[in-house]
Parts: structure tokens; C-alpha cells; sequence
């Protein structure tokens, strides 16, 4: 019933994008945050053929005034599972599925995550999202951009040149970047699973290939091979140490720790994944130790000098359309508002190769705009308070 609910909503706001809008659109905001740390006031943004055209003051009427609420560039997340999902009993999904079924959940979760103001995700991911993205890509349905990877490299057993060759797999196929799993997951311990030869041959073939890596990587070991082998981002960290974290700033590696919403969506689902796979009373509870020592390492990470922190939730079910919750935990825990806001906006697209695309309110990148009631610099809660959503200028949330 939900599905049919939701595919029901879909439609209307095809609809409702499709329709005529004019040739250009004007929007005045008192305050803006531009993605990049700066503040504009009383900035009128014009809006042509899905990019922005003019960024300055301007007198005069507009087509959208949107008064007292805080216009940002549309937010990024570079880590979900666009296709997790609970089945119709209540309980996470992890098997096959029909065809049919797994779209209308990805396009499900697309447009609850495009409602709470994020306009381009990262999901890493799964041969299912490749039709949901193309789709969204054509705009024939409501939801964020979306850059898959299709895949993981996960298989510890296979050899550098097995590594190199599913590789140039996931390339053919249509990946955007490459997923590596260098450790367990937290639930396991999260120890090193790759050796440093495997792992500089999965990043290294991933350059060759034109490609980016997001390196799964939660013991200090595992880290500091990433940043050994330049791997793109390292996710998670949840064992982290200064010495890892340092090496990664050392390397221009990106770091996305994941604090503020993934161990909280799966304590908060206990039951629905309870009992499957690796979901046991003790990967909880290894879960939950980690999550007690989440501000420790995220102090760690606030504390070295260069390191280049990005905004991802991993997003899994039960999680979706809740990705602000992250940058909320982030500021609590010791960030300064205008770096997490950056770090899910222009800092964000640099990571996943979109700065020429997105990221920011400036002249000539796409027209992904949100604008939220209140100001996330004295209250960061107020990215929870999307009233406004733009993707490429179509309006979806006014």
C-alpha cells in the first residue's frame, strides 16, 4: 500500500516538474550561505535553462521571494544505499527481489532524500541502482542526482590482477567510482582485510580507469594503507587514531566518519535487522561500543591539520530522507557549522568530481538550491527545516 501511495505521489510531481515554467526565475533571499563560507545578504539568484546566471543584489520583483528562510546550495550526501529498504513484514531487505519492486523502493527513498533538501548522493551501491540512476538523470522521476558505484570490491581472496580485471568490469558496466571494503565491518571488529598490495592495486586501477575509490576502512592499519595506496576518500574510521587520521590529511585523502546517523538508524531498528546476516546481539553491541568512542575520534579528526572532512551518512533502511541528522551530530560534536555545511556542499562535489557541476551558489553551476527555515550557522537543527527544493531549476518543494 505504501509503494502504491508513494507511486501515486511520484506521478504528481512529474506532473507538477513537467509543467510550463518560465523562461527564467528570480529568487531573493535575505540571507544566503553560498557553500563555500560565505555568507550573502539580500542576493537575488537568477536562473536560466537548469543553471544559475547571476548571482548579485537586485531591485525589483521577483518570481520567488523567500523572505526570511536561509537559501544553500542543494546538500550532498557521498555515502548511501539508495536501494536498502524494509520489506513489507517490517524487516530489512537483503535478498532478491523483482525487478519492480526494488525500483519503486529506490525511487521511494530518491524522493523522501530530495524532499529533505539533498539534490546529489553517492550510493555504493548495487547493479539495481544503475536504472533508478539513469532515470533520475533523464528526469522522468523526482529525486538527487545520483553516482553509483554498482558494486564492491569486498573478495579478500582475489588476487592484484583478479582485482585490477573486476575493475575494468565495473567500468564497462557504468560505475562511477569504485567501492573497496580494505576492512570488516565494525560489527566484526573492523580489521584489515586487504593487504597493501591489493589495495594499491584497487586504487591504483581505479585511477588508471579514470575512477574515484571510496576505501571501507575502520582499523588505523587499514587507513593508513588507503592513504598509502592515494585512494580517494576513506569512510567510517570508527578505530581511527591521529597517526591514521594524520596520514590521510598527509595524502590528500578525503575522510567521511559517519557519526551521526547510521549506528543510530540501526540501534534505533534493532529488530528489523536483528538475526540477519552479521545483525547479531553482538555486532550490536560492538555497534553501540563504537558509537561511545564516536567523539573521540571525531575530535581526533577536528584537531589535524589538513585533512579534508566530507559529509556522508551511509545511509542504509530506515535512514533515508533523515541524512541531516549527520551534520547535526557533527556540529554537536565539536565542527563548526560553516565547515559541515561546506563539507556537504562544495567540499563534497570536489570529492566526487562535481565542482564544475554543483556544490555552490555561483554563476554557471547547476541550479540546485534549498533554502530551510531559520539559520544553520546559530542553529544547525535548521537543515531539518527544508521548505524549498531546486534541482537543476525545476522547482519540487516550494
Amino acid at each position: 500500500m505504501r509503494l502504491i501511495t508513494v507511486a501515486t505521489c511520484l506521478i504528481v510531481l512529474i506532473s507538477t516538474a513537467a509543467a510550463q515554467q518560465p523562461p527564467e526565475i528570480t529568487i531573493r533571499a535575505r540571507t544566503a550561505i553560498d557553500g563555500k563560507g560565505q555568507i550573502l545578504r539580500n542576493t537575488v539568484v537568477t536562473v536560466r535553462d537548469g543553471k544559475i546566471t547571476r548571482v548579485a543584489t537586485a531591485p525589483g520583483t521577483v518570481t520567488h521571494d523567500l523572505g526570511a528562510l536561509t537559501l544553500l546550495p542543494g546538500l550532498i550526501d557521498t555515502h548511501v544505499h539508495i536501494g536498502w529498504h524494509f520489506d513489507a513484514k517490517g524487516r530489512y531487505h537483503s535478498g532478491p527481489e523483482p525487478p519492480e519492486q526494488a525500483a519503486l523502493y529506490g525511487a521511494e527513498n530518491a524522493f523522501v532524500t530530495l524532499m529533505a533538501g539533498f539534490t546529489t548522493v553517492q550510493s555504493v551501491g548495487s547493479m539495481s541502482d544503475k536504472p533508478l540512476r539513469d532515470a533520475l538523470a533523464r528526469g522522468v522521476i523526482p529525486g538527487p542526482r545520483l553516482l553509483s558505484s554498482l558494486g564492491q570490491v569486498s573478495n579478500a581472496k582475489w588476487t592484484p590482477d583478479e582485482i585490477r580485471a573486476d575493475i575494468r568490469k565495473k567500468k564497462a558496466d557504468g560505475a562511477d567510482l569504485i567501492k573497496i571494503f580494505a576492512s570488516a565491518s565494525i560489527r566484526d571488529g573492523g580489521v584489515p582485510t586487504l593487504s597493501q598490495e591489493q589495495l594499491d592495486a584497487a586504487c591504483g586501477e581505479a585511477r588508471a580507469q579514470g575512477l574515484r575509490s571510496m576505501v571501507h576502512a575502520h582499523s588505523p592499519e587499514s587507513m593508513m594503507r588507503a592513504a598509502r595506496a592515494r585512494c580517494t576518500v576513506v569512510e567510517h574510521g570508527g578505530l581511527a587514531s591521529p597517526e591514521a587520521l594524520k596520514a590521510l590529511a598527509d595524502a590528500g585523502v578525503y575522510f567521511d566518519p559517519n557519526i551521526g546517523l547510521v549506528t543510530q538508524n540501526y540501534l534505533e531498528n534493532k529488530s528489523r535487522f536483528l538475526g540477519i546476516g552479521n545483525y547479531t546481539e553482538e555486532g550490536f553491541a560492538a555497534m553501540a561500543k563504537a558509537l561511545e568512542s564516536k567523539d573521540v575520534m571525531f575530535s581526533a579528526a577536528l584537531k589535524t591539520p589538513g585533512l579534508k572532512m566530507v559529509m556522508g551518512t551511509d545511509a542504509v533502511a530506515g535512514a533515508h530522507g533523515q541524512n541531516a541528522r549527520e551534520p547535526i551530530e557533527r556540529v554537536k560534536s565539536g565542527q563548526r557549522p560553516m565547515d559541515a555545511i561546506i563539507g556537504m556542499t562544495s567540499l563534497a562535489a570536489e570529492s566526487m568530481g562535481l565542482g564544475g557541476i554543483t556544490g555552490s551558489v555561483t554563476t554557471g553551476l547547476a541550479a540546485d538550491l534549498i533554502a530551510v527555515d531559520g539559520d544553520p550557522l546559530t542553529d544547525i537543527t535548521a537543515l531539518q527545516r527544508v521548505r524549498f527544493v531546486m534541482k537543476d531549476g525545476k522547482i519540487y518543494k516550494r
